[in-house]
Order: C-alpha cells, then structure tokens, then sequence
C-alpha cells in the first residue's frame, strides 16, 4: 500500500494541488535559510539551527521513498523528526531573526498534516 494505493484516508489532498504546495513550501525554506546565512552574526548558536534545517531537509528529502515503500511507522518516525526539528530551529530564530521564523511555520503545518495522513495509511495497514 502506498500514496498510489487503492487506500486514501477522506482528509487526503488531490495530487494535483501537493506539487504545487511543496513549490512554495520549498521556496519559503530557501528563503528562511538564506535569511539565516546573512544574519548569522545576530544569532545565538547559528551553526546549532543551520546544522537543524539540514537534517530535516535530508529527512524530508528521504521521505517520500520510505513512505512509498509502505514503511508507515518508520515514515511517521521520520516526520515527528522535521517536525520537531524545525520547531527548533524557528524558536532559536525568532528573536533574532523572526522572518526566518516565521517563513517555517507553513512548512511545519504541512508536514504535520502529512503525519495524520502517514498515520492514517499506518493504521489501515494493520
């Protein structure tokens, strides 16, 4: 089972809109991390959040491919990982660099949004 399977949880977004999305979504995170490049004299342990923004975009990268090979646990695992990890990121900024901040939120609520996706093929699964 997977993205392409028979299943689809209800709250599942068409295909055609996720391209799309991931665009802006993307286009927002190259534009938070270029904000923390330039300002990374402002911030307090900038290495620590730029060390934490490439992590999760490599996770995020290797997602797909363990989601489509109906790996469910281990591709929820791996989104409560972005998640959290680019929660603190975006709360190491925002003092010192609240657009950058900011710009990551979308991220984290699409994200999310796709771990009760993930959860929901987990659950059907079993």
């Amino acid at each position: 089972m997977t993205f392409d399977s028979e299943y689809e949880p209800w709250f599942q977004p068409p295909g055609f809109i996720i391209g799309p999305i991931w665009l802006i979504l993307y286009t927002m995170l190259a534009m938070s991390l270029f904000i923390t490049l330039s300002k990374r004299n402002e911030i307090n342990n900038h290495s620590v959040a730029v060390t934490l923004f490439i992590f999760q975009l490599a996770i995020n990268l290797m997602w797909p491919s363990v989601f489509n090979s109906a790996e469910y646990l281990i591709s929820l695992l791996m989104i409560v990982m972005m998640v959290s990890m680019t929660v603190i990121y975006a709360y190491m900024l925002y003092d010192s660099a609240k657009s950058a901040a900011l710009l990551v939120w979308p991220y984290i609520a699409w994200v999310s949004f796709a771990g009760l996706i993930n959860l929901a093929y987990l659950l059907n699964a079993q």
